[in-house]
C-alpha cells in the first residue's frame, strides 16, 4: 500500500467519484493517512459522500502529480469500525475535531478489491499494488 499512500501524499489533493443515483459525484479530499497495511480516508457521516458510498460503494480516486504523473485507484469502499481509525485521523489532523462532534461522525474507509495504476502523461502505466 505504502506507493499508494506516497503518491496521494506528494499530490496533496485527489478526487474522490461517486454516484447519486445515475448522475456521477467527483469532489477533492485531502485526508488520507496509513494505518495496519491500509490507506484510509475520511468523510463525515452527515455529507452526501458518505450517503452515496453507501447506497454505492463502488469508487475511483484520482490524483495528480506535479511531474505529469496521475493515479487511478479504484474498488469498493468498506467502512471501519474500530474507533481507533477515527482517533488516528484526529491524531494527525487535530482540526478536524472541532467539525466532529455529536451526531457529526467522521467515517473512515478504505477501498477493498482495489486496482492502483500510477500513469504518466506519455506511457504505459505502472501497477502499483
Amino acid at each position: 500500500m505504502s506507493k499508494v499512500y506516497d503518491f496521494l501524499k506528494e499530490a496533496g489533493t485527489f478526487f474522490l467519484a461517486t454516484t447519486d443515483g445515475n448522475q456521477p459525484k467527483l469532489r477533492p479530499l485531502g485526508l488520507v493517512f496509513e494505518e495496519d497495511g491500509k490507506v484510509l480516508f475520511g468523510v463525515g457521516n452527515f455529507k452526501n459522500v458518505y450517503k452515496q458510498l453507501v447506497a454505492n460503494p463502488l469508487t475511483e480516486i484520482v490524483a495528480c502529480k506535479p511531474d505529469g504523473h496521475w493515479l487511478r485507484y479504484t474498488g469498493t469502499a468498506v467502512f471501519e469500525t474500530e474507533q481507533k481509525y477515527v482517533d488516528k485521523a484526529f491524531e494527525i489532523f487535530p482540526n478536524l475535531k472541532a467539525i466532529y462532534t455529536g451526531d457529526k461522525k467522521m467515517m473512515i474507509f478504505h477501498l477493498e478489491n482495489a486496482t492502483a495504476v500510477d500513469i504518466p502523461m506519455m506511457g504505459e502505466g505502472e501497477n502499483l499494488l
